[in-house]
């Protein structure tokens, strides 16, 4: 099992979300896509965050955007930091990949990388209904359909109950990656980890099986 915990506000989850999915390929196993609110984690559990953004360390703040774009080039992703509206408010659209995940599974990937792409690409307030309009237009989900569904108490607390259990399970922010259930990592740079351990799961299923 492969579960990636995410919210579309962050840049460092944007690298991760492009970069698991080539690599669950090479892998053979299949991505648990596990929508969360990374606002209610830091207001939970992960605080410092806020502090790190009032008084930001300028030399780790520099080299942070540079790290950035190295990993942003190497991806091939279009990352413009800082966004124009930073942080941003996600629930609409987090509420969206749940409400897709439910109804049109297939589009809940293509969905959240035009979310991406129209924060950290485009630099567009994705917490603008136009702006998620367009995005549904792009990716041909009905947006009528969403944003009544994105209304449902079912998909409001569908959205909690995943924040509240990825900081049970230990995390403390975007992205959380699970390998079977307890194998925590976190970060774009934590995706050679993740492969060493698949790669381990999968020669342990194979000399079982033997």
């Amino acid at each position: 099992m492969l579960e990636f915990f995410f919210d579309c506000s962050s840049p460092w989850t944007y690298l991760a979300f492009h970069n698991i999915q080539p690599l669950a390929k090479e892998a053979g196993v299949e991505i648990s896509w596990r929508p969360i609110l990374v606002g209610g984690i830091f207001n939970s559990v992960n605080p410092s965050v806020y502090e790190s953004r009032k008084t930001p360390v300028p030399l780790k703040a520099r080299y942070m955007l540079k790290d950035l774009g190295d990993w942003s080039r190497s991806a091939g992703l279009a990352i413009k930091m800082p966004p124009s509206v930073f942080p941003v408010n996600s629930v609409k659209a987090m509420r969206g990949c749940l409400a897709l995940l439910r109804d049109r599974p297939d589009a809940m990937a293509p969905f959240a990388t035009a979310v991406f792409e129209a924060y950290w690409g485009d630099d567009q307030d994705i917490s603008n209904d136009e702006v998620l309009s367009a995005i549904c237009k792009r990716v041909g989900v009905d947006s009528q359909a969403l944003f009544a569904a994105i209304s449902e108490p079912a998909i409001k607390d569908q959205l909690k109950a995943n924040t509240d259990e990825v900081m049970a399970r230990g995390g403390f922010g975007s992205p959380t990656i699970f390998v079977d259930t307890t194998d925590m990592y976190f970060g774009n740079d934590r995706l050679p980890l993740v492969r060493e351990a698949l790669a381990r799961r999968k020669s342990s299923t194979s000399a079982s099986a033997a």
